[in-house]
């Protein structure tokens, strides 16, 4: 029997085996689905469930919206693997509108995108990419004689969930940057409903991936933090889990490119790296499934803050990052501290067996001064007599 959300989006149509659909193996794809499960902090048994919703649910249809932005995240997703997001654009979810992928133009691509949100009324999905001008009314970006908060408005209305993708889209991004002439803003400042957010410049596909599956599987997306970002991806800081943490908390710092600490992989923090106050899972995702060290730090430039509103495209690139946990994790107490028993007989035994040898050892030490010291006193005496 298929979960809730699933059969919600099943409409009794035959489909072909996953396996097939994403051109990968049984045992690749389960596995692909406990990767996402723990990637998300689900509970043992979830991989199973997003196993069963991703081959008996029917496609989400999907509306993918292109603002003020340079197209790198949808150019990042389609080039990841493990599988391509090719196959799971195309396989796990229905892309009806995208501007970049469309071979059609004009009218038909606004007359496919209507069809599309009237059909999947109230079920479908709508990412945003790009930041939303709003100045002068919103001019400086149309699409169909649409301003971008009109077209906006107009697809989130009837739409299940609403995800800005990039950091344009989250929360202005580069467009917004000072002194943000078109009044550039992300997703959640034109609309009055939750808009979960992948900041990144680009984001990791496999982010904003997860999120889609959640939905897909239990009908919901993911727990978010306060600015909406999914916290399975967003709730740690890029620097505790860089691989040159332990550098830092050793205090070897890379003072200029190229110098000799740059090479031996010495913590980047002075040369302007942003890591200490930047949540994401860069480190730990990396980036581009090139192999390991494939993101920016690890490839030897400083983290630029690109997911966090307020350093991203503010702070200059040189700047110093404002450390957020200064002390290493040794000074930290443990998660589970070991509770004492008290002492034992034999314990006790021993200590009272080595404070009495210390007390004799002391008394004896001090008798033996007073003796040496009784000693010089007589010894000094005759001396005096002489003298007189």
């Amino acid at each position: 029997m298929l979960s809730a959300p699933a059969a919600a989006f099943n409409d009794g149509r035959p489909q072909r085996p996953i396996e097939s659909r994403l051109e990968m193996s049984r045992r690749s794809f389960l596995q692909f689905c406990a990767t996402l499960a723990t990637t998300l902090g689900l509970p043992k048994g979830a991989e199973a469930a997003m196993a069963q919703a991703m081959e008996a649910a029917q496609r989400p249809s999907v509306i993918w919206l292109h603002f003020q932005e340079c197209t790198g995240c949808t150019e990042s997703m389609l080039r990841a693997e493990h599988p391509t997001l090719e196959k799971l654009i195309l396989d796990v979810i229905s892309l009806d509108y995208h501007e970049t992928l469309f071979a059609a133009a004009g009218h038909q691509v606004e007359a496919a995108r209507k069809a599309a949100m009237e059909r999947h009324k109230g079920k479908y999905l709508l990412v945003v990419e790009g930041a939303i001008p709003t100045r002068d009314g919103g001019i400086y970006c149309k699409v169909g004689n649409q301003t971008a908060i009109e077209l906006t408005r107009e697809c989130a209305k009837d739409a299940a969930a609403v995800i800005a993708i990039g950091s344009c889209a989250s929360w202005g991004g580069m467009p917004a940057t000072d002194p943000n002439p078109t009044g550039a803003v992300g997703v959640g400042k034109i609309l009055n409903k939750p808009v979960v957010t992948i900041p990144g410049c680009p984001p990791n596909p496999y982010n904003f991936l997860a999120t889609v599956v959640h939905f897909l599987t239990f009908g919901s997306l993911p727990p978010v933090d306060a600015q909406g970002r999914p916290l399975f991806a967003y709730s740690r800081l890029v620097h505790e889990n860089c691989e040159r943490r332990a550098h830092y908390d050793a205090g070897r710092f890379a003072l200029a490119f190229g110098d000799d600490g740059h090479r031996k992989g010495y913590c980047l923090y002075k040369l302007g790296c942003k890591g200490p106050e930047t949540y994401a899972n860069c480190p730990t995702v990396l980036f581009g499934d090139a192999g390991a060290g494939t993101w920016p730090v690890g490839c030897g430039h400083p983290c630029i803050g690109c997911t966090e509103e307020g350093v991203g495209f503010s702070k200059p690139i040189h700047m110093l990052a404002k450390v957020k946990n200064v002390e290493p994790p040794a000074l930290y107490p443990a998660i589970h501290e070991a509770q004492g028993q008290g002492a034992t007989l034999g314990s006790a035994a021993v200590l009272a067996a080595v404070a009495g040898a210390a007390a004799g050892a002391g008394a004896m030490f001090a008798r033996n001064l007073g003796k040496q010291h009784a000693a010089a006193e007589a010894a000094a005496k005759p001396a005096q007599r002489e003298d007189a």
